[in-house]
Parts: C-alpha cells; structure tokens; sequence
C-alpha cells in the first residue's frame, strides 16, 4: 500500500484540447520544501506558459520529467513526501509513475485521448452567443458560469474550466462583441452586456447560477446580480471594473486598435505581472481575433463605454453590498490596467464580501494564479 502522505505532482488539463505540456522550467530541485501554493515549475501549452503550483506544503523528493521534456495530461511530474518516507519507497512510486506516463503518452500519440467538449450557440434576443460548457448538473441544478473581461474570450478560462467542471456544470461564455460571439454589442454598455448574460441562463435552462466574472465581465456579472439577485448563487469577481475610479485607458485604447503581431504582444505584456509569459500562441489568437469583420468597431464601441477621459465611466451600484449571497473578490497585487482601489475603498462598497490579493499576479489572476483562484471559487 502506498504511503498516504505521499504527493504525486501531475501535469495539469489547463485547457479543454490540452493533451500534452513541456516542463521550460524547475524552480525547486530535490529535497527542498515547498509551502502550499507555491510556484514548482514553469508549463508551456499550445495557448499559454504558466507556473505550475504546488497543491500542498512537503519536500520534493523526487523530479520524474525533467527541464525541456513534455508530458501528457495526468503524467506524473514529480513526488513530494515528507523525509521520513523511505527512498525504496519513493523508487517504487517513481516506477509506477514512469510506467503509467508511457502509456498516456501512448494513448495520446493514438489519437486515443479524448480533446473535450465542442463549444455551442444559443441565439439570445438578436444575438448569437458562443459558449463551451463542461461537467454535469448537480442535484441543487445550479450551474457556474464564467464571464471573460474585455477583450477575451471563454478560453480564458482554460486554467479553471477544466477542473471545476469536474463535480459542477460550467459555462464559459463569450460576450457579444467577443470570440465566436455576435459583434453587435449595442450601445456598449454594462447594462446591454448584463442583459445578454441573463437572457444567456435562460437559454441554458440556469434558474440559479454562480456568476465569476473578470475585469468588464466582473462588472457585467455584478449588474446581472443586481438586476436578478434570485438568480445569483454567488458572486466572485476578479479585478472587476466598476469599483474604483484608475483604469490604464492607453492599453483599452491601444488594444482596440492594434491590429499586428508587433502591437498586440506589448500590450499583452502589460497584462501580466511576468511579461515573458506571453507566448507566440498568445499573440497570434489576438491577432486572429482582431482581423474579424466587425471586432474593432465593438471594441473601440465598449471602450468608450467604458470610459469618462482617462477614468473609470463604469460604477457599480451601490445596491452591490445588499446582494445576500457570497460575494468574493479577487485582485492581483501587480495589477496595472485595473488598479485595486485599496481594502477602504472595496470594504466600503462590499462590507460582507471576502477580499484576496494574489502576489505574483497582474490583470490575469486567474491564468497567472490558476491554484489559487480555483481554492477561492471551490471555497
């Protein structure tokens, strides 16, 4: 029997097609100890590069794929265990792992691994809506779903759909004006979006849903919850707009009218507290997207709704603080498009809500800090 205190380190699914990632870097060797949440290794994956992030605290005993090496999803990446543990018995669990990462690898190689869902449409007002759903229902039927920010779309959730759809049905939907999305986003507003959000849970049959937006989305989300507080089974919100006044307009500018390679990749640098992390991947999905009739129409059309000058137009309701259900907010302490306002600022508007700033995460906390906002939406 193995020892229950033995770890294994996996390869994480940060993606719904991923069926591989290469280690492009360690950042602990063998024997040192790691707290929980701590950075392990650097993952590069055909969409985007991440910090893997240990799930408990322990000593890594043992590195089973190394620097420069891929590995399927599910592989076996490293062990952790406390010294105690034999090392016979770290060698057995090392075989084990070795014998069962050829045959992923295997599988994958066969076309054998299974690549995920297919996203879908539903037709909201005069509006075609994309949207990817993983997992089942549960027995209380509610679903969670996840509102991109602007300029994103449903795969920027790929570091957190995967897992949370494991015991939970979840959306990720893309706004009007967004990926596969309709590009008519009316007049631009929070309150044309929010609207397009509710009519997209009726569509879906969601009577009640855990609503997780970031940046635009988190204001989209809060409105809705505003408007529909019966359909809101909590609120997590990711360094929404609409709470504080400081927002870098250049970049909401730059970015609605960049259109190549050389303009799209600094901008997204700035999202990041790592710039490097931006990937070849990355930029050429922007720059895809960017080139579609109609995207720079919206987005230069959501921009200005967003905006008063170089301000924040967007304010939540002051309402938000009555919204009886958990509410969650999340903000990365390196973040420069959407600045946090500050613990007064976020107390004062959200009295009730629980707070987290995530060191090491810029405007992205959830791609940057993927274990930990996980913790927070599973909590």
């Amino acid at each position: 029997m193995t020892d229950e205190r033995i770890r294994l380190v996996t390869m994480p699914k940060w993606g719904l097609s991923m069926t591989t990632g290469e280690i492009t870097d360690w950042w602990v060797t063998e024997g040192e100890e790691v707290t929980e949440g701590a950075d392990l290794a650097d993952i590069d994956t055909d969409k985007i590069a991440g910090p893997l992030e240990a799930e408990g605290p322990g000593t890594l005993r043992r590195i089973v794929v190394g620097k420069g090496s891929r590995a399927p999803v599910g592989a076996v990446l490293a062990v952790q265990a406390p010294a105690e543990v034999p090392d016979s018995e770290i060698d057995t669990v090392v075989a084990e792992a070795q014998q069962r990462n050829a045959e992923l690898a295997e599988a994958v190689e066969s076309g054998a691994e299974d690549t995920g869902p297919a996203a879908q449409t539903v037709t909201v007002g005069r509006r075609a809506l994309s949207y990817l759903s993983v997992g089942e229902a549960g027995s209380d039927g509610v679903a969670t779903v996840l509102v991109h920010g602007y300029g994103g779309d449903k795969d920027s959730w790929l570091f957190l759909q995967p897992d949370l759809g494991s015991d939970r049905l979840v959306h990720a939907l893309d706004l009007p004006g967004h990926g596969a999305s309709s590009k008519d986003v009316g007049n631009g507003s929070v309150d044309e979006l929010a609207g397009a959000l509710l009519g997209f849970l009726d569509e879906v049959g969601a009577a009640r849903a855990h609503l997780v937006g970031h940046s635009l989305g988190g204001a989209v989300a809060a409105t809705a919850a505003v408007s529909a507080p019966e359909r809101v089974a909590s609120l997590t919100l990711l360094a929404p707009v609409g709470l504080g006044e400081a927002i870098d307009a250049d970049y909401l500018r730059s970015f609605a009218t960049a259109s190549s390679k050389r303009e799209v990749k600094p901008l997204l640098g700035r999202l990041l507290a790592d710039p490097s992390a931006v990937t070849r991947s990355m930029v050429d999905d922007v720059v895809r997207f960017k080139r579609l009739d109609g995207v720079q129409a919206a987005l230069q059309r959501l921009c200005e709704a967003m905006l008063d000058g170089d301000r924040q137009a967007v304010a939540l309701p002051d309402s938000l603080a009555q919204l009886d259900v958990p509410v969650t907010v999340v903000w990365g302490a390196q973040d420069t498009i959407v600045p946090n306002p500050g613990d007064d600022v976020l107390h004062a508007r959200l009295p009730r809500a629980r707070i987290e700033l995530l060191d090491g995460a810029g405007h992205m906390p959830h791609m940057e800090k993927a274990g930990s906002v996980l913790a927070s939406l599973r909590g």
